[in-house]
């Protein structure tokens, strides 16, 4: 159907969205447009609220969770408003749409002792791969970084004179992220066993993958699903586990909420504020053990 692509241009260069979340609008923009098919509507003009909610009914006998029609339905939304915007259409047929409600679902994260164990105990290997695993368990934790703002750093973001990260976060916001001093050794070897192993590495991306390559999301997926096994028993083990993990420890080590905020490159402060609550489970557990009458 028509204006798909331009909406994804739009999406790429004026909303400067990543890859990954013009990926994921692709995909459910097609599906979208498969159901519109099925329902012989080739013209956006002709889909309504009832269209939608049609739609969204059969993505739930489906299967799909309330968390994923929300993703969809969001993508539909952006769709809609940038037809508004060109004045290809008068009127927003999702803004009647009522979506089911997401259940509250609180961050998964590392006992601090566990990560401790991993980072002080766990043998990684002296080879390249086992340098470079180490590496990337080390630096998602020390800055709480996103999948996608990993893969994309570069030789050139790390400053180790001032300890400090540059990360292109969503929408290209840059922040500078300070690491600690173990970090800094982590760099220096990791940064070494690279020089060696890839003397003419064609790519300035900071972590390879053991043929020289640049490393991909999958990679660093395998690289913490299988370390975090190790030492933890939760179900999920992903870097965005991490970063959970990361903003935990900072919260209940009594760091501020905005700064967290800032770290992790929230764009407003109600995303970081979900892990308030798993600082109260420590609060609250403390109260029972200290209180002489709790």
């Amino acid at each position: 159907m028509q204006y798909i692509s331009s909406f994804y241009k739009y999406l790429e260069y004026e909303r400067r969205y990543s890859h990954y979340t013009i990926v994921t609008y692709k995909c459910d923009l097609d599906q979208f447009c498969s159901f519109l098919k099925s329902e012989n509507i080739i013209r956006w003009d002709n889909v309504s609220s009832k269209t939608i909610r049609k739609w969204m009914v059969l993505q739930l006998n489906e299967g799909k969770v309330p968390v994923t029609i929300h993703r969809k339905i969001s993508a539909l939304k952006s769709f809609f408003r940038y037809l508004l915007r060109e004045q290809i259409l008068e009127s927003n047929p999702v803004e009647g749409v009522v979506v089911p409600k997401k259940p509250k679902r609180l961050p998964v994260f590392v006992k601090e002792k566990e990560m401790d164990e991993l980072l002080d105990v766990v043998p990684f290997g002296n080879d390249f791969n086992g340098i470079r695993d180490k590496f990337i368990i080390s630096l998602l934790y020390a800055t709480g970084m996103r999948l996608s703002e990993m893969v994309n750093l570069s030789l050139y973001d790390i400053d180790t004179g001032q300890r400090l990260i540059k990360v292109l976060g969503k929408r290209n916001k840059e922040r500078l992220i300070p690491y600690y001093t173990e970090l800094k050794r982590d760099i220096a070897q990791y940064l070494s066993a690279r020089e060696e192993t890839f003397p003419n590495a064609e790519s300035d991306i900071l972590i390879l993958t053991s043929k020289g390559k640049p490393v991909y999301p999958k990679l660093i997926y395998r690289v913490v699903n299988r370390y975090l096994a190790l030492v933890s028993t939760i179900k999920k083990k992903s870097p965005h586990v991490i970063r959970h993990t990361f903003a935990t420890a900072l919260l209940n080590h009594g760091a501020d909420l905005n700064a967290i905020k800032e770290l992790l490159g929230h764009a407003n402060l109600s995303a970081t504020e979900i892990y308030t609550h798993n600082s109260f489970e420590k609060l609250n557990s403390i109260y029972k053990q200290a209180h002489p009458r709790a």
